[in-house]
């Protein structure tokens, strides 16, 4: 049996010896309850698992009033301390922000790194950057969260901080050097990221004078979102069982039936507690959710905390500027609760315009389609036009800017009939016909 500590919740005891180990602690403020608490650290260990870290033990620990130097009390630091040294864990990792002041603190006594969740989602990022954009973009974020912190003793994690595990800094001197070229690289990449943000507001410009409206799918991490994509259209996305598995937009084409298609995005998920220099240094991928014509918000259905989460998306979505755009609230592992009648009545209450589907079986893909369709014609209805036969340069724009559904030519003239934007509607309106 583990040992207990006063005021401490020891919530669950792993053991593994071929990998590094970690104590995670939740401080539980104000009116959190013991299961929200729970759910952070649960939320919190498939960070960890995600990072390559497992969680041997998990804590829930009041906090009444944060300390400045500690963010706890001295006697609580001492507890979670010798429960570090007598399971000799590798690390310490708080599920709320420690200042660089705290972190130092911590480590000077500690006997291990102490890190705090949002490095765990830098290392993630660092760890599932793959194109040149991501990795830039990593970068960034790393740099400027690191450069407070230089003077920390452990370096556990990769690529972060120079040294290894245990040295201890080299003096003043060598922190100012350390400091100028840390701030020389954020301006590289600062660079760097410039130019590529640049290429992409490019091919932005082309997909948003596209005949093609576009959806963005945003939602909370893990929620299913590149499965969603590669069934909506065959896209080969990477989808895997954990958070984070996708850091770059795709955009693909998806077809509705005959004259009927769209371009649907995939973009990095959301969580709660979202580095601020992730979300600065992701602002052109996250920023796909603001040019797109509605959004397909996607949550996971089967989750306990699915409310918790689609307000986190939302907040978010909110912070980019993007909260109101048109969206489709879509709940995904319906073939995980739909044998639960209170489960699944309480969902649909809660959200009555909501779209039920399982991407696994495919359930419910049908409905999302209709629904497409019909933002479509909400956006871009179908309108007739009749052009003179003199005015072919009409019917050009308008193959050219809409989506022609039919197109016919008479004695009199040419008769299409096309999705269109208010915009282009506007410009056409002598020529509309019913």
């Amino acid at each position: 049996m583990p040992p207990s500590y006063a005021g401490t919740v020891i919530v669950q005891t792993n053991t593994s010896a071929h990998q590094d180990k970690a104590l995670l602690v939740c401080l539980m403020s104000g009116s959190m309850t013991e299961e929200t608490g729970n759910y952070h650290l649960a939320e919190l260990e498939g960070l960890c698992e995600t990072m390559g870290v497992m969680a041997q033990q998990k804590l829930l620990v009041r906090l009444r009033e944060p300390q400045p130097k500690f963010l706890l009390g001295t006697g609580k630091v001492d507890e979670l301390v010798q429960i570090a040294r007598d399971a000799d864990l590798d690390f310490i990792i708080f599920d709320d922000s420690l200042s660089p002041s705290q972190q130092r603190n911590w480590e000077a006594i500690a006997s291990c790194a102490v890190i705090d969740r949002q490095e765990v989602i830098l290392e993630i990022f660092a760890q599932r950057a793959k194109t040149r954009e991501a990795v830039l973009q990593v970068g960034l974020a790393r740099m400027i969260y690191s450069l407070p912190r230089l003077t920390r003793r452990f370096v556990n994690l990769s690529q972060q901080r120079g040294g290894v595990k245990g040295a201890k800094g080299s003096g003043e001197t060598q922190l100012e050097l350390d400091r100028r070229v840390v701030l020389d690289k954020i301006v590289v990449l600062k660079d760097e990221l410039k130019k590529i943000r640049e290429q992409r507001a490019l091919t932005r410009k082309k997909r948003v004078g596209s005949s093609l409206l576009q959806g963005a799918i945003v939602g909370y991490t893990n929620s299913g979102k590149s499965s969603l994509l590669n069934a909506l259209s065959d896209a080969g996305v990477l989808a895997e069982d954990k958070l984070f598995a996708t850091l770059d937009p795709t955009t693909r084409k998806v077809s509705l039936g005959p004259g009927r298609e769209l371009l649907v995005t995939d973009t990095v998920g959301f969580i709660q507690k979202l580095p601020h220099q992730l979300v600065e240094a992701f602002q052109a991928t996250l920023e796909e959710s603001l040019y797109a014509d509605f959004l397909i918000h996607l949550a996971d259905g089967n989750h306990p905390q699915v409310s918790a989460q689609i307000e986190t998306s939302l907040e978010v979505l909110k912070e980019l500027g993007a909260q109101d755009k048109p969206m489709i609230l879509v709940l995904n592992k319906c073939d995980l609760w739909k044998e639960d009648p209170l489960k699944q009545r309480m969902l649909e209450n809660l959200y009555p315009d909501a779209v039920f589907i399982s991407v696994k079986t495919g359930e419910g893909l049908e409905t999302l389609a209709r629904r497409f369709e019909a933002e479509i014609d909400l956006l871009s209805p179908r309108i007739w036009f009749e052009f003179p036969l003199t005015r072919g340069d009409l019917a050009a724009l308008l193959h050219r800017e809409a989506q022609v559904l039919s197109e016919e030519y008479t004695d009199t003239g040419i008769r299409m009939e096309a999705s269109v934007t208010e915009a282009l509607k506007a410009k056409l309106l002598d020529y509309m016909v019913d």
